[in-house]
């Protein structure tokens, strides 16, 4: 994943040169661009959702050698891994980002630095972690916190994000650019 970013133009660190390795003001061109920003916490959440949409796949198998064999809970790790790795690549893509420019609060959005992506990356992994280890209905309760959270705090959170980025509603860009 960082070799193709890096190879797509993205750059490794903030261009600031400051390297504090967080950076809390959302609507700043220094949003992610270092490790951890707010946004840090959606992809918690995608780790959450892929260990439950995985979860529910967990007796499918692949076929190998003719015979099929059972997924294993590390080969779906792999997967939301892999499956996380593909979007911060489609993320970053000018189609995407672009995209988030046009539709969303994020005006000085240019993509995430090489570093950011990787933290991104990490932070699923945690999330998917996280949730293999707690029951479902508090993987549900994380879900919903860190959301109602995020939105109280920066007005934004990964079901708004979705929705902004799929299907726009002037009402939301309204109240997130309150």
């Amino acid at each position: 994943m960082a070799t193709i970013l890096y190879f797509m133009g993205r750059q490794v660190w903030c261009d600031c040169g400051n390297p504090t390795p967080w950076s809390w003001e959302v609507n700043s061109s220094h949003n992610s661009q270092h490790f951890i920003d707010p946004y840090t916490f959606t992809h918690v959440l995608h780790g959450v959702v892929f260990f439950a949409i995985l979860w529910l796949f967990r007796s499918a198998s692949i076929p190998w050698f003719g015979r099929a064999i059972p997924l294993l809970p590390a080969q779906r790790l792999l997967i939301a891994l892999l499956i996380e790795a593909a979007w911060e690549i489609l993320e970053n893509t000018p189609l995407v980002i672009d995209r988030y420019r046009a539709a969303t609060i994020s005006l000085d959005y240019y993509g995430d630095s090489i570093a950011n992506s990787l933290a991104d990356l990490a932070s699923c992994l945690i999330g998917y972690l996280i949730a293999s280890r707690l029951r479902w209905q508090s993987s549900l309760v994380l879900f919903v916190v860190t959301e109602v959270v995020l939105m109280a705090t920066i007005r934004d959170s990964l079901i708004l994000n979705v929705i902004m980025l799929v299907f726009p509603n002037e009402a939301i860009l309204r109240w997130q650019a309150a």
